[in-house]
């Protein structure tokens, strides 16, 4: 699915060097679910933006879906990024004048395989268990409910790989328990994911941790 050798990433101003990525390796394979954990500032968001293609490493190699990223065009990169990659944050990041059925076709309005919208939207609002409130807008949902509509978004373009950015922070136990719940069975269909997390309690429902100090892999524990 996706494979990184000696992945680095510098950070310079004319002032100051910053190595935030140092010589990272290791594989994910396809339908796996994979926690990466750290604390603050050891490099997590950074490896998460660049395995989503949002930003290039400085150096090393990056394979994804067995062709190697770099040197690839920007539009190269956006077309991978719109068509395989799925994106979960902590903030939701939904659009708040729009509702819940239009945050979530967001997803499909730049692809050419994008028909049949409306069906494919109701089954992915289906899937998270938030069809009732499909007109509704973000601001009348709770925390939970929006971590719902944001996993929809990320689902409803059948992608390859979901990248979830803390995805259970904002919410209490209970929603978190649920939001990982969709995530366990978007992996079992078939769906890598790779999600960056603080919470051990989360991380050990993934088939495998990746812990990271000061920009290095420290470890990996297989569960």
């Amino acid at each position: 699915m996706l494979k990184l050798e000696n992945l680095a990433k510098t950070y310079r101003t004319t002032e100051v060097e910053t190595r935030a990525l140092d010589h990272i390796s290791f594989e994910v394979a396809a339908g796996e679910f994979v926690a990466v954990m750290g604390p603050s500032g050891c490099g997590k968001s950074t490896l998460l933006n660049i395995l989503g293609l949002l930003d290039s490493p400085s150096g090393g190699s990056y394979r994804l879906f067995g062709e190697e990223v770099a040197g690839k065009s920007e539009q190269q990169l956006t077309r991978l990024r719109r068509d395989h990659v799925g994106f979960v944050f902590q903030s939701f990041n939904l659009i708040d004048d729009l509702t819940v059925e239009e945050n979530v076709e967001v997803s499909l309005l730049y692809r050419k395989d994008g028909g049949n919208k409306k069906k494919r939207i109701a089954e992915a609002l289906e899937r998270v268990g938030i069809s009732h409130r499909a007109r509704h807008r973000p601001q009348q949902l709770s925390g939970g409910q929006q971590q719902r509509v944001a996993i929809a978004r990320a689902l409803v373009s059948n992608p390859k790989l979901i990248l979830a950015d803390e995805p259970t922070g904002n919410l209490d136990t209970e929603n978190g328990a649920a939001v990982m719940g969709l995530l366990k069975g978007a992996s079992r269909a078939g769906t890598t994911i790779i999600m960056v997390t603080h919470s051990p309690v989360h991380a050990a429902e993934a088939q495998r941790t990746v812990k990271m100090l000061d920009g290095h892999v420290v470890s990996e524990t297989q569960l």
